[in-house]
């Protein structure tokens, strides 16, 4: 029995101009896929083409928005002439964010965040799908976050799109089992060391810092790969999206808790001018994999000590109800 291989495979990725989505295209680059591109800004498209190609790989550079259905749709069928009818993993990636006070954000920056973060999964999934079904089999990765099982205060459209993506990729897996070649793969990272922080939408009114640990998006890369090669529903990357799952389900009031520990986090940090960042436009700036938050200090003992400390409250508090 040989092993799997991607060799050959049309792998189509959004958001690939940046953070995950680029760290992807060079992970599938290296395994000798056929990579098919797919972001706002053509140029830093380009720029990732160019470092596919560096590792001998085919790449196709397809600028998408995918808030925009017709442009889904052609990125569907420029990937399939690329691979001679044939898709053979899809991922959705690109997200955007706005983080803000709910009323205080304006409205068409939550429905922006919605469109892309929600909807253009579903016009991934949908435009992919006839191309997996004629083919009888095909690889539809999501990039979720731990943000689908913990809702983010202050950044209330991104969490209703998150929480939306749970239920659409559970109800097309039921929707599918007649199709066992088919499968639809999620991936739950924790905090990811990204440009995202810097080019999201700020209405705070505060620097935005993301809270450790952050991750590697190059891990998340490399779990997209294993799922290509072995699909499988559920994929965390990174302790602290199982942690905080867990805690979120155990410990009453947690949604509360975290609205107060992310309101004092705001009020505490210094000031920052109010922007749309790239809502509604490709963002400036250097387009990299990495946001330059990770230091080289390994694992973050202080979350270490507060995740003990968390399990060590919730154990004591389920004793108590017991009791």
């Amino acid at each position: 029995m040989t092993s799997p291989s991607l060799d050959g495979t049309v792998v189509v990725i959004t958001g690939a101009s940046s953070g995950i989505g680029r760290a992807a295209a060079q992970a599938f680059a290296r395994q000798g896929a056929r990579v098919v591109l797919a972001a706002r800004d053509r140029q830093a498209l380009e720029e990732v083409a160019a470092e596919c190609r560096g590792e001998g790989a085919d790449a196709l550079v397809v600028p998408t928005d995918v808030g925009v259905a017709d442009e889904v749709e052609r990125l569907a069928t420029a990937a399939a002439e690329f691979g001679h009818g044939r898709i053979d993993v899809w991922i959705n990636n690109a997200g955007i964010g706005a983080v803000g006070a709910f009323d205080e954000t304006p409205l068409e920056a939550h429905e922006q965040v919605v469109q892309t973060d929600l909807l253009g999964y579903l016009r991934g999934a949908h435009a992919v799908l006839p191309y997996f079904k004629q083919q009888s089999g095909g690889v539809l990765i999501n990039t979720l976050s731990v943000g689908s099982w913990v809702a983010q205060p202050y950044a209330v459209a991104y969490s209703a799109s998150k929480f939306g993506l749970r239920g659409l990729t559970q109800a097309l897996r039921g929707e599918l089992v007649q199709w066992p070649g088919i499968h639809v793969c999620d991936i739950y990272p924790g905090v990811v060391d990204t440009p995202g922080f810097r080019d999201g939408g700020n209405y705070t009114g505060r620097a935005l810092v993301p809270p450790p640990p952050r991750y590697d998006p190059r891990r998340v890369a490399e779990a997209m790969v294993r799922r290509a090669l072995h699909p499988r529903d559920t994929t965390p990357v990174g302790a602290t999206a199982s942690l905080l799952r867990l805690a979120h389900a155990l410990t009453p009031g947690f949604d509360r808790l975290n609205g107060l520990l992310t309101g004092m986090a705001l009020r505490r940090a210094n000031q920052a001018a109010r922007s749309s960042g790239n809502l509604f436009d490709p963002p400036g700036g250097d387009r990299r994999i990495d946001g330059g938050w990770r230091t080289a200090e390994g694992p973050d003992k202080r979350l270490l000590l507060a995740g003990g400390l968390l399990f060590g409250v919730v154990g004591a508090l389920l004793l108590r109800r017991r009791r």
